[in-house]
């Protein structure tokens, strides 16, 4: 069995029901295939919706990949062009996404739905993060480098939220976000505006 046939049966569950199948056993007869062949490709309906996520993060990298211009960027052009890719590719399955807002709470949906896109979120930014040190567009700071990959995921959520709620034409408003977003972190990361604020930090800290 194809994993993205049982994905694809999974969303149309949702879009047409609007909600999940109660069990594995609905989602087979849909798919008019046995329970066994459906647990050689999945353990339950939860690993479905994590993979979901997962897949389109792996749709959006293995173009960029690809992509000869792609591999010519600065890390913050990289990041960029992923953000943007990305969030065409979500819109293919806008519909489905707007469900999951609408029936999870997004602190909620983000720890459990996308943690298999977060591990492999976090293995492309800190591949990323040590392009931007060779290139030095990124510093690199005792004990504060280890926490960029986290302020990265931070970021993805913003562009992610910030999508599931944008009603501007062709999500217009999404695009400058990302931009606005992206070039903060790497002004962050990249100048003394970072330093500046944690020598001034240490200064209030020492004073209290």
């Amino acid at each position: 069995m194809d994993k993205q046939l049982i994905r694809n049966a999974y969303k149309l569950y949702w879009l047409e029901n609007g909600k999940a199948p109660v069990s594995v056993f609905s989602l087979c007869k849909q798919l008019d295939i046995s329970e066994s062949a459906f647990y050689e490709d999945y353990s339950s309906l939860e690993a479905i919706e994590k993979d979901v996520w997962l897949s389109v993060f792996q749709a959006t990298l293995d173009q960029l990949v690809q992509d000869e211009i792609y591999q010519q960027y600065s890390s913050q052009e990289k990041l960029l062009a992923f953000y943007f890719l990305w969030v065409q590719k979500l819109k293919d399955d806008r519909s489905y996404f707007l469900l999951q807002r609408e029936k999870f709470r997004l602190p909620d949906l983000y720890r459990n739905k996308l943690e298999t896109f977060k591990q492999a979120f976090y293995s492309y930014i800190r591949e990323l993060v040590k392009e931007g040190y060779t290139s030095n567009e990124i510093k690199e700071r005792k004990y504060i480098s280890d926490q960029y990959v986290h302020g990265f995921w931070v970021q993805a959520l913003f562009v992610l939220k910030y999508w599931l709620n944008d009603s501007s034409a062709n999500f217009e408003m999404t695009d400058a976000a990302i931009e606005k977003a992206v070039n903060l972190s790497f002004q962050l990361i990249k100048s003394n505006t970072l330093d500046s604020l944690l020598d001034f930090g240490k200064f209030i800290f020492t004073r209290k």
